[in-house]
C-alpha cells in the first residue's frame, strides 16, 4: 500500500509535524492525517510514538509522588511491609508502597497505549488528570529530536568490534617497527581501507595505535584555519560579471584580452600579471613587486 501513495519515501518536515500537532488536538485519526500528508498511517503512528515528550509535572498523588497505584486516594492500609514494630503511617504515603503491596495496580490511560499515544485532544483537563505519567506531542521538540537522531545515526565508524580488533592486530606491531601507514597498506591490501581512513581511525582513538607512535606525524604542525579555502558569502559581487553576461556583449575574440593575477606564497610581496591574446599564440607575464612604486615595476 505504501508504495502506491504519491510523495512517499520523504522525511517529515517541520510544517508536516505542525499539521500533525493541530490534527491531534482536533481529535483526528492517523488515517486522516496520513491521507492529507500523502503518507502511510503507520508512518504517522511511528512519528507520534517515537517523538512524543514525557510530562511528569504532577506525577503521583498529593502526598506521595512515588505512588502510582490506582487505589492510592482511598487506600487505608497500614503496615503492609510487616515491620517488627507497628507502623501507624498509612502505606499510601510510603515510598515502598508499590513494591510491597500485593494489591498494587498501576494507573494507566488507554490513550497512551493505543492511538493516538498522547494526551493531545483529550477532553479531560490536564490539571484534573490523575495519571502519573503523561505524554504530549510537540512539533518543535519532535523535529529537534528527529534532527539529533538523523545526525547521530551517521556518526562513528561503519565497522564491528571484531573487525577493529583484526585491523589493530595487523597495524599495531608494524607501527612499532617504524613502518608508515602507507607502507602498511601497500603490503596488506586485505585491510580494505585508504591511508586517510587509517589516519582518521588513529586520530579518533579507535585503534590502540596513537599519533605519538607515528614518527613523522608528531613533527608536523597543526594547520591554521587561515590556510583553509574561504568561500564568498556575498554573491552580489558576481552580478553582471559571469561568462554568460560576457557572451551577451557580442564581442569577437580579436577585440579582447584575457588578464589574470597570480599571487605568490603567503608572506611574499610579489605577484604575476598575465595577458593572453586568444586569436594569437601570444602570452605576456609580468613579475610585479606590490611594495615598489609603479615606475620601478616598469623597469623590472
Amino acid at each position: 500500500m505504501s508504495h502506491l501513495i504519491p510523495g512517499n519515501q520523504k522525511h517529515l518536515s517541520l510544517k508536516d509535524r505542525e499539521y500533525i500537532y493541530e490534527a491531534l488536538n482536533d481529535g483526528r485519526s492517523f488515517k486522516d492525517i496520513a491521507k492529507f500528508l500523502c503518507k502511510d498511517p503507520t508512518t504517522i503512528s511511528k512519528e507520534v510514538k517515537l517523538h512524543r515528550s514525557m510530562n511528569t509535572w504532577n506525577k503521583g498523588s498529593f502526598n506521595n509522588p512515588q505512588n502510582f497505584c490506582v487505589r492510592r486516594f482511598n487506600c487505608r492500609k497500614t503496615n503492609v511491609c510487616d515491620k517488627l514494630f507497628i507502623c501507624d503511617r498509612k502505606c499510601r504515603s510510603c515510598y515502598k508502597c508499590n513494591q510491597v503491596c500485593k494489591d498494587f495496580e498501576r494507573e494507566t490511560c488507554k490513550r497512551l497505549y493505543k492511538a493516538p499515544f498522547v494526551c493531545n485532544g483529550c477532553d479531560k483537563p490536564r490539571h484534573k488528570c490523575t495519571v502519573p505519567i503523561k505524554y504530549n506531542y510537540d512539533p518543535v521538540f519532535a523535529h529537534r529530536k528527529y534532527e539529533e537522531k538523523l545526525s547521530a545515526s551517521r556518526q562513528g565508524i561503519n565497522r564491528t568490534k571484531s573487525e577493529i580488533h583484526r585491523i589493530d592486530a595487523v597495524i599495531k606491531p608494524l607501527v612499532y617497527q617504524g613502518q608508515s601507514p602507507y607502507h602498511i597498506l601497500c603490503n596488506h591490501p586485505e585491510l580494505n581501507m585508504s591511508v586517510k581512513t587509517m589516519y582518521n581511525y588513529i586520530d579518533s582513538g579507535v585503534l590502540l595505535t596513537r599519533n605519538i607512535d607515528l614518527k613523522r606525524k608528531v613533527v608536523f604542525k597543526k594547520r591554521k584555519d587561515s590556510l583553509k579555502k574561504k568561500t564568498i558569502t556575498d554573491r552580489s559581487v558576481f552580478k553582471n560579471r559571469s561568462y554568460a553576461d560576457f557572451k551577451q556583449l557580442g564581442i569577437s575574440s580579436a577585440d579582447f584580452v584575457e588578464m589574470d593575477t597570480v599571487i605568490s606564497a603567503s608572506g611574499s610581496n610579489k605577484c604575476i600579471l598575465t595577458f593572453c591574446f586568444p586569436d594569437t599564440v601570444f602570452f605576456l607575464a609580468y613579475l610585479i613587486n606590490r611594495l615598489l612604486e609603479p615606475e620601478v615595476n616598469d623597469q623590472l
